[in-house]
């Protein structure tokens, strides 16, 4: 009898499983249709992506975890959840008629919806961003017996609710928006490479280029995440992804196991910063400062460029210092049969950049990349088998990818909302700007010392629409302009997961190298710290953004790729041999200098250096007579 119970739960759940898989594929092409083609309004691409994920929430993520059978009261959420995003899509065109004045009903149904999004942001994304969004919460309906500065006028519970129920400027405001618009299409994009094997074949290029250099494999983890990241956008996704080859490698050829999962740790953070494909909150960024994504790309690419360029230095340096070697030849993966049997891909997001950059939306751009995929593969690959199977697994995955962000972006509505409607923004910026004393570099300070904060908890695109709607006004009265004082806030919250005492990607990385997690976040912190330098470099010099002519663009890429090396060797204490504390001091301050793109700062830096070089070659060749 027992037996018959437990293979009745089992068909059930195998039901649901399946009804569930169909669910998200058709999600996914719905996203892939309105992509080429648009939906009939904003409110139909909006409602439908959240009704549709926030009733699956429930059904993935019971009430008793993960991977269980959802219980009766999670059957009755996942319901109550389709009904409220059912009724915003049935009554949007009337609530818009009478100027966002709801009923009775429409008052109880936003009610249900805000409660839902704040137990389905605790179930998905964390109790951390819960809190916070119950907290802006609290704000709007007690803000009004505040005493002095944060006070607001009174607001009831009928006009909080239809504000961030019944109006664009909350639930369904521009996080969603960016949600089911640009992050679906590139999440669902990001499945279909990774099903395909792209993942496989970075890997495999990487290693392949880097295996006969010292420390291969870790400048392979380099190399590999900045093309993965291209893929995922997510640094912990990006560390589980890579890391699995990567991490056990190093260890292999003589990397400690923190300083393997360090290494995999800082690369993995740097693809969030990486175009074209950023993390969520780069198109956000876009959107919310009303500038074309490639903007955001072509902004972001010098920047990326020298957080990679100083993990590579960082690794390279590391194996010099400990004599760790080449990867033995039986394993590297042969170049020229990955490019021959994937090599195709490149191609996929070389057309996607271009596509970008040449003017076409991001949405159709990855939207036809998604569609050269397949025809690629179709050409190229030898394998036709299971081609459908691939297809119909891209489109699940990509829609349950979703979530996570989706979750994210509703909370997030809930705190631009409360943030417009009781000024909080203002006011936060207004304390930013006494508190620093207007002083553009102090509230820089402020500013990053919030981001880090927010991003120990919260994940980056909630910790950027947080600092990006209460902090970025006040860096941009201070004179900052306003793609860099975004970018600001954007990089921070990225490398926020490297940043102890809460490194998520660190943690991930630990857990693949069976280290101590603390280990791992503090070498690489210690490897990414100039990462916490460039941000400020470009607030005063825009040609690191690409804002200025051709030759003052050039000249920053050259000094800056200098700074860094220099940084680098400062950071690791070691250049032709182990540097003294006076050839450290030299070389961070050449490194510091140099990343500086102003004229005096880099005559500064290029002394230093000069110094460095002349005391630090004279006891190389010292060290080589003896």
């Amino acid at each position: 009898m027992a037996e018959t119970v437990k293979q009745e739960g089992h068909g059930r759940s195998s039901i649901l499983a399946r009804a569930v898989s169909i669910v998200f594929v058709v999600l996914s092409l719905f996203h892939i249709y309105t992509g080429l083609f648009g939906a009939s309004s904003a409110m139909l691409q909006r409602g439908v992506h959240w009704a549709i994920l926030s009733t699956v929430v429930f059904l993935l993520y019971p009430i008793k975890g993960k991977g269980k059978r959802p219980s009766l009261a999670d059957y009755l959420l996942a319901a109550l959840a389709a009904a409220t995003g059912i009724y915003a899509l049935a009554t949007w065109d009337r609530v818009a008629e009478e100027a966002g004045v709801t009923n009775k009903v429409d008052l109880v149904f936003g009610v249900i919806a805000v409660l839902l999004i704040l137990e389905i942001t605790r179930r998905v994304v964390g109790l951390p961003l819960m809190l916070v969004g119950t907290a802006f919460l609290a704000y709007a309906y007690f803000g009004a017996w505040l005493p002095g500065f944060f006070g607001h006028p009174y607001y009831s519970l009928q006009r909080i609710t239809a504000f961030l129920y019944s109006t664009t400027e909350g639930i369904y405001g521009v996080a969603m928006a960016v949600s089911a618009t640009y992050v679906a299409l590139f999440v669902i994009f990001g499945a279909f490479l990774e099903k395909f094997g792209a993942g496989d074949f970075f890997v495999e290029a990487s290693l392949a280029l880097t295996g006969r250099f010292r420390g291969g494999p870790a400048k392979a983890a380099v190399l590999s995440s900045a093309l993965v990241g291209t893929i995922s956008g997510s640094a912990v996704a990006n560390v589980v992804t890579t890391g699995t080859f990567t991490i056990p490698m190093m260890k292999k050829i003589g990397y400690k196991p923190w300083v393997a999962g360090a290494v995999e740790a800082l690369a993995s953070t740097g693809g969030q910063i990486m175009p074209p494909v950023m993390g969520a909150a780069a198109f956000l960024m876009a959107e919310m400062i009303n500038v074309p994504y490639a903007e955001v790309m072509k902004a972001a690419a010098i920047p990326a460029i020298l957080y990679f360029l100083s993990a590579h230095v960082l690794v390279h340096l590391e194996a010099l210092k400990e004599d760790i070697p080449t990867l033995p030849p039986s394993e590297r993966p042969p170049l020229k049969k990955a490019i021959a049997d994937k090599g195709y891909f490149l191609i996929v997001i070389v057309l996607l950049t271009v596509a970008i950059v040449k003017g076409m939306t991001p949405t159709k751009a990855v939207t036809l990349a998604i569609g050269s995929i397949l025809v690629l593969d179709l050409m190229f690959n030898k394998d036709r088998r299971g081609f459908f199977r691939r297809v119909y697994q891209s489109l699940e995955e990509g829609a349950r990818g979703m979530i996570t962000i989706a979750a994210a972006c509703a909370c997030a509505g809930i705190i631009v909302g409360v943030t417009g409607m009781s000024g909080l923004g203002l006011k936060f910026s207004q304390v930013v700007l006494s508190m620093s004393g207007q002083s553009k570099l102090f509230a820089l300070i402020l500013t990053m010392i919030a981001s880090l904060i927010l991003g120990c908890g919260l994940p980056t695109t909630a910790a950027y629409v947080v600092l990006a709607v209460m902090a970025v006004p006040a860096l941009v009265k201070l004179g900052v302009p306003l793609l860099a004082a975004h970018l600001f806030v954007f990089y921070f919250g990225c490398i926020s997961t490297i940043t102890p005492p809460v490194a998520l990607s660190s943690y991930a990385a630990a857990a693949i190298a069976k280290t101590d997690p603390n280990k791992v976040g503090w070498t690489a912190f210690r490897f990414g710290l100039v990462s916490f330098i460039v941000p400020y470099l470009w607030i005063y010099g825009p040609e690191l953004l690409m804002q200025g002519s051709a030759v003052a663009i050039l000249r920053a890429i050259a000094t800056s790729v200098t700074g860094v090396t220099m940084f680098a060797i400062a950071v690791e204490g070691y250049g032709f041999l182990p540097c003294t504390f006076v050839e450290r001091l030299l070389a961070g301050a050449a490194g510091i200098m140099l990343i500086d793109p102003g004229f005096v700062t880099d005559l500064i830096g290029l002394g230093c250096l000069a110094v460095f070089l002349v005391i630090h070659l004279t006891r190389y060749r010292a060290s080589k007579r003896r």
